[in-house]
């Protein structure tokens, strides 16, 4: 079976999609990339190891706007120039992002299958568009279902993550102790850790220091922060050395299984990665980028708020007292983390590669 994954843009995009990929060629897929020549997939795909064909590809704004026009123009061009590899193709599986709607527009000239992955509530523009042609749609939230146009099947899925991450739920003690050594992290001390996303999150950076005062006195507590590069010091100037809360502040964490495993509370933002917090049991406290396309990550948190898995904070209201507040609610009370943990492993779909790669042979059986 030849396979085209069509998508990318930024690292959300591009780990579920080689999730997939790894699952599929376990099956004796031949998969091939076809993604945004300046996306992330660019570098992260072939090292992978998948053969990657590069297109032109610009995001299109909500409105009618010259932007828009140049982008839909370079989908179309791009459509052309891929046309060939995406008729030789068994399927296309689309993984949403601006980077995916030449290959996914080809799949419509040339009339291959298509399948697609949508990983928020709110589905992008290029996957409301295209599930018009789609066989079906996999989602990771339910909310999602009503807002895609009637005809291609929807499967709650879930989003793929990496197997490494799947690992965590089963692993966690021996994970745990690594993650300590890695991180220079005490054992015995309740862990939080705070994520902003790949490029880390300035505001929520900002609460987090602002918050340090309020915990500094807590020698049973500490805090793994991922900053984002060229924000550290945001967080670690704003550090006690004197006082009992022990804090360690990194630009990046590459290791995030072992972040997450030693974690027993996330602050974070709700993307896409809402489903790796969920699969390794994580209770969290999310905190929606308000600027997201369509507000999606508010509707992300709400999902899993209503799942019992977390507690929102709107980033309108985030302050230093409110989230050193939510945080210590949340660490002293065991009973109610361990209710929010069976929540989101309850809610999680860790299978998710495996279930989309099944979609994948039922559509083309």
């Amino acid at each position: 079976m030849k396979v085209v994954l069509a998508g990318g843009g930024t690292a959300g995009h591009v780990f579920p999609a080689l999730s997939v990929a790894d699952e599929l060629r376990s099956r004796g897929a031949e998969v091939t990339f076809v993604g945004a020549a300046e996306g992330q997939e660019a570098t992260l795909v072939p090292a992978a190891g998948y053969a990657f064909v590069p297109v032109r590809a610009i995001s299109a704004q909500t409105r009618l706007s010259l932007r828009s026009a140049k982008a839909i123009a370079l989908a179309v061009r791009a459509a052309r120039g891929v046309r060939p590899i995406v008729a030789a193709a068994d399927v296309v599986v689309g993984v949403g992002g601006f980077a995916s709607a030449p290959a996914v527009l080809a799949a419509r000239w040339t009339r291959t299958p298509l399948i697609l992955i949508d990983q928020n509530s709110v589905p992008g523009v290029v996957n409301r568009i295209a599930a018009r042609w789609a066989r079906a749609v996999a989602t990771t939230f339910e909310a999602t279902a009503s807002r895609l146009p009637s005809g291609p099947r929807i499967v709650r899925t879930g989003n793929p993550i990496r197997g490494n991450i799947v690992a965590v739920a089963a692993h966690r003690p021996a994970l745990s102790t690594e993650a300590r050594a890695a991180f220079g992290l005490d054992e015995g001390r309740g862990t939080i850790l705070v994520v902003g996303g790949s490029l880390g999150a300035l505001h929520l950076d900002q609460a987090i220091a602002e918050a340090l005062p309020l915990l500094r006195d807590r020698h049973d507590l500490q805090l793994l922060v991922s900053a984002g590069r060229g924000h550290e010091d945001v967080v670690s100037g704003a550090v006690d050395p004197d006082g009992a809360l022990l804090v360690r502040v990194v630009p990046f964490i590459d290791r995030m299984d072992l972040a997450l495993a030693v974690a027993d509370l996330a602050v974070s933002r709700s993307g896409a990665s809402v489903a790796e917090l969920a699969a390794c049991g994580l209770p969290s406290i999310l905190v929606p980028y308000p600027f997201a396309t369509e507000n999606h990550q508010e509707a992300n948190a709400r999902e899993v708020v209503a799942a019992g898995a977390a507690t929102m904070i709107a980033d309108a209201d985030l302050s230093s007292s409110g989230l050193a507040s939510c945080i210590l609610e949340l660490m002293d009370d065991a009973p109610r983390r361990a209710r929010m943990a069976h929540a989101a492993l309850a809610w999680a779909r860790p299978d998710a590669a495996r279930r989309i790669a099944d979609l994948v042979e039922e559509t083309t059986a």
